[in-house]
């Protein structure tokens, strides 16, 4: 909750009047308190988990033509009935896990700090509610550190998953789906999701920002995760212009060997793969794919019309 009482009363402690954007923050969180803040990445992740995906699986259900062509795996179909129970099933998991643990993780996170505007202001482990909002090149930078962040430790985790262990007890749900679909980027064993949202928010705890950078790295994480499992390489993409980007085909591989897959751990980018050497099979899956091509004369081929290289990493 905001220390000043009207706009005027922001302005004056600033010597100087909001901007647009804060104002609009001020209006809407002045009477919030930071826990109804904190809250709002439930919300979040309901809305794009349920919306985002929807346009690639109604396309796939349509069999639209346009869209068609960028399948992945084209051999591999699954039935409105089967994508809807694996929604069910993510939505089963929110509601009986990640919620919850949104809900009881506010004490633990909860310290008390220093921010501009009122020395008693609440802090979730540095982040701050408050005023003034941080620039664009702050939030853009901040991001960037929490997707690093957030590879790097991802790729170790999801690597020690693909041990027997972790696979057999853990992993092996999230590979049901040896196509992926976008709903079944958070499909996974509960466990899974306590471990591998670890990374996400070691970031915001190494490198604390504003609120709304928060939601920001929420929002934009979930939508990466549903891209590469959405089945489809779509050129269109804003994604294809970011570099060591890894994306949909390269973490639909992943999933196509299945199993005991010891290629394409990484998350977002792909320089961990390409540096450990647990790319070696997708590289060898990309020149194989290239040289059929250019033998036949097609345009796009499956990835499953090929045989699978897996190598393991040295």
């Amino acid at each position: 909750m905001l220390p000043y009482a009207t706009v005027a009363a922001a302005e004056s402690s600033f010597n100087r009047p909001l901007s647009a954007a804060e104002t609009l923050w001020y209006n809407y969180t002045a009477t919030k308190s930071d826990y109804n803040l904190y809250c709002h990445n439930i919300l979040f992740l309901f809305l794009v988990f349920s919306l985002a995906p929807l346009p690639v699986v109604l396309a796939e259900l349509g069999r639209w033509a346009g869209i068609e062509r960028y399948k992945i795996q084209k051999k591999a179909r699954l039935t409105g009935k089967e994508m809807l129970g694996c929604y069910k099933a993510v939505m089963t998991l929110f509601f009986l896990v990640v919620g919850p643990l949104q809900l009881l993780s506010y004490p633990m996170v909860k310290v008390r700090g220093f921010c501009v505007g009122s020395p008693s202001e609440a802090l979730l482990i540095g982040i701050s509610t408050g005023l003034p909002l941080p620039s664009i090149w702050e939030i853009a930078m901040q991001l960037l550190v929490y997707f690093l962040i957030e590879d790097y430790t991802n790729y170790w985790l999801h690597r020690w998953l693909h041990s027997d262990w972790g696979y057999s007890k853990i992993h092996k749900v999230h590979h049901e789906y040896t196509a992926p679909i976008g709903f079944a980027a958070p499909y996974a064993h509960w466990a899974e999701i306590l471990i591998l949202g670890i990374p996400s928010f070691l970031g915001p705890a190494m490198v604390p920002g504003h609120m709304i950078t928060l939601w920001l790295w929420i929002v934009l994480r979930q939508i990466e995760a549903i891209e590469t499992h959405s089945g489809y390489d779509l050129p269109w993409t804003p994604t294809k212009y970011i570099p060591f980007y890894g994306g949909a085909e390269y973490h639909d591989y992943h999933h196509y060997v299945g199993g005991q897959s010891q290629s394409n751990f990484a998350s977002v980018f792909t320089y961990c793969d390409f540096i450990y050497g647990t790319d070696k099979g997708f590289r060898y899956q990309k020149k194989l794919l290239a040289k059929i091509k250019e033998e036949s004369g097609q345009n796009d081929q499956a990835v499953g019309d090929v045989p699978v290289q897996n190598f393991k990493s040295e």
